[in-house]
């Protein structure tokens, strides 16, 4: 029997146990920089397995080692493992415990997957030379992330420039399929706090104040030029605006009025760039109409770039192991990942798990309240993982 074989056999036999271990994670999750109790209990889990070879990294994260019969290359595989503060809508057996808090983004299946590729690369010892590095990277969700933070970690430097894979799940994307993408995949992310400053007062008196609603509404229509005429239509651009507070009332103008938002993009140089006009634009702008506006921008992740000589490889024995008609082409996507910072110091990829299942009502989409996974791809996602690195440390 061949190594595939062997993988998708190993993968079908102990995918029952690691459906248990994502419902555990699930009715237990923790949000970012928190995740004390699932790190201790993913650390559990790899003892058990038989990998003795971890190291905490991040505060609440693990990198454990798997070698191979001899000495040869090394790869890191990495799942992230924080939730969100979602309060879950979803009734089944295994809906979070923690109110208000939920893995509505399918890191607990990262995790999951991750630890059914490691029994599976234990099992395989023998068959592979070289090394398997396990991340368990805490904080994905929260700027400035948990990436940064395992990068100054000793233990992660002294890797040097490896290859780095990171598999996410995809409701949108039918189970049985993975899907790939080469160069620019994912978008930066900053976030973006305004406070328009006026003269509040009696509504029925305009004439007496400096209205910051007003302001306020001038500057976010004005600021979508950003990416109407300023940007290069050829670069991916969004700004969005999603919270404004005028805490005023039917006849009373406030004083102020608060605005957040984000602002992506796939272009670093561009991104400095729309920052700065955007400052200019919406203090320009207040300061035309009598009033002011402060900008203070969180900068986030940094745009994701899959490396095209790995992520091509990667597809192609992603082909070998799912067929080719399971292995879709995907489009650019605006959200934001911080496995874009090691993306910018490795040859890494970032691929696509799916897990929707129309049949069985399950396509709710990522942060949602509602979102669940077709768990039948907690073998596809662990087994390919396996293939992958065996693979990959076998040229």
């Amino acid at each position: 029997m061949d190594v595939c074989q062997k993988i998708k056999g190993l993968a079908a036999t102990y995918a029952p146990e690691f459906v248990a271990v994502r419902r555990y994670l699930h009715q237990n999750p923790e949000l970012s920089f928190q995740e004390h109790n699932t790190c201790a209990y993913l650390k559990e889990q790899l003892l058990a397995l038989g990998v003795t070879d971890i190291e905490s990294v991040a505060k609440t994260g693990l990198l454990a080692t798997i070698n191979g019969s001899q000495k040869g290359k090394t790869i890191l595989l990495r799942a992230d493992i924080d939730a969100l503060p979602i309060h879950e809508q979803n009734n089944t057996a295994y809906a979070s415990k923690a109110a208000g808090v939920m893995h509505a983004c399918g890191h607990d299946a990262h995790s999951a997957s991750l630890l059914l590729c490691a029994k599976i690369l234990l099992e395989l010892k023998d068959d592979f030379s070289g090394s398997v590095k396990l991340l368990f990277q805490p904080a994905e969700e929260l700027s400035p992330g948990g990436a940064i933070s395992v990068m100054k970690e000793k233990a992660y430097i002294a890797l040097g420039t490896i290859p780095h894979v990171g598999q996410h799940v995809r409701p949108d994307i039918p189970v049985g399929k993975v899907g790939f993408r080469s160069g620019k995949f994912m978008a930066s992310m900053d976030e973006l706090f305004l406070t328009v400053k006026g003269k509040g007062g009696h509504a029925a008196m305009p004439e007496k104040i400096i209205d910051p609603v007003l302001i306020a509404s001038h500057i976010i229509v004005a600021a979508q030029q950003l990416v109407s005429r300023m940007a290069d239509p050829k670069t991916p651009s969004v700004l969005s605006f999603g919270k404004v507070i005028a805490n005023g009332a039917i006849n009373v103008i406030p004083n102020e009025v608060s605005i957040e938002g984000t602002f992506r993009t796939m272009d670093e140089d561009w991104r400095k760039t729309a920052l700065e006009k955007l400052d200019k634009l919406v203090t320009t702008m207040a300061e035309a109409m009598g009033g002011s506006c402060e900008l203070k921008i969180n900068h986030g992740y940094p745009h994701l770039k899959n490396d095209s000589t790995l992520t091509e490889d990667l597809r192609i024995l992603a082909k070998d192991y799912l067929g080719d008609e399971n292995v879709v082409e995907l489009d650019q996507w605006m959200a934001a990942e911080d496995f874009a910072y090691y993306t910018q110091k490795n040859p890494a990829c970032f691929y696509m798990l799916g897990v929707g299942n129309v049949e069985k009502n399950i396509a709710s989409g990522l942060h949602t309240p509602t979102f669940n996974i077709d768990e039948s791809a907690l073998e596809i996602g662990g087994g390919l993982m396996a293939w992958l690195a065996l693979r990959k440390l076998s040229v």
